[in-house]
């Protein structure tokens, strides 16, 4: 059976287990499926996937976290990079994404079963970023939420350990989120009097960085011919 045909069972499959699931919604792009659900629909759609013979998703093989915040925005245009830069490091990003859909939690099921992949996508607000954990239906989620909480301040409710995984358990702040910014809170260093690291406020001055970008080269324009060397050119 081809990949084609493999989704296409997979969405025959999902129109009849979530026919009675408000808010259940997937596209289909770059032969991969995307199923968004509703947060406090989450568990119950996840249980379905899980033992529905005709889904089968077996393995939860990733789980991460998005940042909405100023989405199809580029900070690395150069077009105007003499006057203003790459100025992240000096004007702190002001999220502009629709509060209530800021974040968003990604799961990456695989079933071994049909031989078939998807993610489901469930979007969080940016006060409060809460989703029911799936450590119960799969246990490998574990240390995937504990990293989406570390890095993007997700919270899972009733997740067994959720504490950090990647930084230190002092850090401030979740680092993948858009305006943290790029020298951080704070930075640490040891103390061999006081024989500890200690945590000082960050020592880096916020810097314009402007990038050096040829925006006219002579060599590509039609017509042009390099110059030669003299040796040559007495030849």
């Amino acid at each position: 059976m081809s990949p084609e045909e493999r989704l296409e069972d997979l969405q025959e499959a999902l129109e009849e287990l979530l026919e009675d699931v408000e808010g259940c919604t997937w596209q289909v792009e770059h032969g991969e499926l995307t199923l968004t659900v509703r947060r406090e629909d989450l568990l119950a759609v996840m249980q379905r996937l899980r033992i529905d013979t005709g889904t089968a998703m077996e393995q939860c093989i990733d789980v991460c976290g998005v940042d909405y915040a100023t989405y199809g925005q580029s900070e690395w245009e150069a077009d105007n990079a003499p006057n203003s830069g790459f100025e992240r490091g000096v004007q702190p990003i002001r999220p502009e994404a629709e509060p209530e859909n800021r974040f968003a939690a990604i799961y990456h099921l695989l079933s071994l079963t049909h031989n078939v992949r998807m993610r489901v996508k469930v979007f969080l607000d940016a006060e409060h970023p809460v989703v029911d954990s799936v450590t119960g239906i799969w246990a490998s989620a574990n240390w995937f939420e504990r990293e989406a909480f570390d890095l993007y301040g997700i919270l899972f409710a009733g997740h067994p350990d959720l504490r950090r995984i990647l930084t230190d358990y002092g850090f401030i702040g979740h680092p993948f989120r858009k305006d943290f910014p790029l020298i951080g809170e704070v930075e640490m260093r040891y103390d061999p009097e006081q024989e500890r690291v200690i945590y000082e406020p960050v020592g880096i001055e916020p810097r314009t960085l402007v990038p050096r970008v040829i925006r006219h080269d002579l060599r590509y324009e039609e017509g042009h011919k390099p110059e030669q060397p003299e040796a040559e050119a007495e030849e």
